[in-house]
């Protein structure tokens, strides 16, 4: 799965239903200058984009909580531009533990973040970097331009991208988002953005990168059209999970 839509009430939103966006890329969007995001992660199954993720430790990836169905063994790709070129350096690593957050709901999405501990560490390989996470209270202000980047599809029904795009956003404020969201937006966990440009399916567990940093995880939009005005793509706000990032990649031995 990839973003997710949630169920919302007929009432407050009949337009939309409970359904997933199923391998979505960036809107609107322009091909990244191949390796100039090498935090990026692909996550694939049987070497399936299925979602996005980033690189912030030698050992773990963040992603959104919904990209991996019971029991589903992810690859992490690495190092990776084109997906359909194996000859440009990319390396695919195994994940030996899978971490979602323990109070996720999918029903409607709360804390939809994962830790993915790979079986190996992966600081020696080309084209492959770390992207730094916010500090505690580091939040970022509304309007502040940010970016987003995946391989997923370039158009709601369209195909998806084998190369990776990206594509400038804005921080909206929070009152606006909860205007919009209503009772699905929190505030305290959660960020929307705005813009030309946007995440969609397919682009789910990438990070929004703000000045270097990445401060959200890409989680959930419309169900029916990507990069809508009227439901501003969600993020969850990393900045209100430091706690339990820092706790799982400090217990690990």
């Amino acid at each position: 799965m990839t973003i997710i839509s949630l169920l919302l009430l007929a009432s407050l939103l009949p337009h939309l239903t409970f359904t997933a966006h199923v391998n979505v890329g960036i809107v609107n969007g322009v091909e990244a200058k191949p390796h100039s995001r090498p935090y990026m992660v692909s996550l694939q199954k049987n070497k399936k984009h299925i979602c996005g993720g980033f690189l912030i430790h030698d050992q773990f990836v963040l992603t959104a909580a919904h990209c991996r169905n019971k029991n589903e063994i992810l690859t992490a790709v690495f190092g990776a531009h084109d997906l359909k070129n194996e000859n440009e350096g990319s390396v695919r690593i195994g994940v030996k533990s899978y971490y979602k957050h323990p109070d996720y709901s999918s029903y409607p999405y709360l804390n939809d973040i994962m830790l993915l501990r790979l079986v190996k560490e992966v600081k020696k390989y080309k084209n492959v970097k770390k992207i730094s996470i916010p500090k505690p209270k580091q939040d970022i202000k509304a309007d502040s331009v940010c970016s987003v980047a995946g391989w997923g599809k370039l158009s709601f029904k369209g195909k998806n991208s084998i190369h990776l795009m990206e594509a400038d956003v804005k921080i909206m404020n929070n009152t606006k988002c909860k205007n919009k969201w209503k009772n699905y937006y929190s505030a305290s966990r959660m960020m929307c953005v705005y813009g030309h440009g946007g995440s969609c399916s397919g682009d789910s567990g990438g990070p929004l990168v703000c000045e270097d940093t990445a401060v959200g995880v890409t989680s959930f939009g419309d169900s029916k059209v990507c990069n809508s005005s009227e439901r501003p793509e969600v993020y969850t706000k990393i900045s209100a999970y430091l706690p339990w990032i820092h706790s799982i990649i400090a217990n690990v031995k």
